[in-house]
């Protein structure tokens, strides 16, 4: 892993915990994290949750949304505008997850807007991007993540382009139990930063972060970070309790 990029350990919590088990987290991580400095720890929750927790973080804890409207107000009943996400100090913002795109018709292009919206209101975009199994069985994943990267980066900078963190997440391993070999995960990540010096050269793609989602846990995370090119993890069930995020970031140490 390059020095120069880094760690990143992020957790997704989705649908899950209530107000009192998150708070019960925080208080539990708060005072057993690295500094920000070492390791950027970030944890995504339910959004009516957002405001009670970023009031609650440490100094080396941060809030992110699980997701937001590319708009900054209008008649979209349910959404959430990033000028509010701002307005609550929230840090980060996951964009194009993988469930976000199959159960509510997130797009590329729609991707596109909302990573624009994100750094305009300097929210952080976690940008996703992942293939199903059927397009790895068929050896097209660099077409689908290639589609995915060129349509969601439409028309950023190289300079806007820095303040995107990357997370590839294959959608077989989400969830499943299974995971891609540190080999496989790296591998597909060499082919990510690959695209985005295609976009903005050599230079930007060496500085951005990419992590890897899916299925990671306490048992895998040395072996998936000690990769060249995995800068941290998308964490999800692994991140619902305080002791095993504890341990999924003193492995990013």
């Amino acid at each position: 892993m390059s020095s120069s990029r880094k760690k990143v350990i992020a957790g997704n919590w989705k649908m899950n915990l209530t107000l009192d088990n998150a708070l019960s987290f925080i208080y539990e991580v708060n005072e057993n994290l690295p500094s920000n400095d070492r390791v950027e720890t970030i944890i995504f929750p339910q959004s009516p949750i957002l405001s009670e927790l970023v009031n609650n973080q440490g100094k080396d804890l941060k809030i992110g949304a699980q997701n937001m409207h590319y708009l900054e107000s209008g008649a979209y009943t349910g959404e959430i505008s990033p000028a509010i996400l701002k307005d609550l100090k929230v840090s980060y913002v996951l964009i194009g997850h993988s469930e976000r795109r199959q159960y509510y018709n997130e797009t590329n292009e729609s991707v596109n807007l909302k990573i624009k919206a994100a750094i305009k209101y300097d929210l952080i975009p976690v940008f996703c991007v992942g293939e199903l199994l059927e397009s790895r069985e068929k050896g097209s994943t660099n077409i689908v993540l290639a589609n995915q990267i060129y349509k969601g980066l439409k028309d950023i900078s190289a300079e806007d382009a820095l303040k995107i963190i990357v997370a590839y997440e294959p959608v077989w391993a989400i969830g499943t139990g299974k995971t891609a070999t540190s080999t496989e995960a790296n591998d597909t990540i060499k082919s990510i930063r690959n695209m985005i010096s295609k976009l903005y050269g050599k230079d930007v793609s060496s500085k951005v972060r990419i992590l890897y989602g899916g299925s990671v846990n306490a048992n895998n995370v040395v072996e998936l970070l000690s990769q060249s090119d995995i800068d941290g993890a998308l964490v999800g069930g692994a991140s619902l309790k305080s002791a095993s995020f504890i341990k999924l970031v003193e492995a990013a140490l």
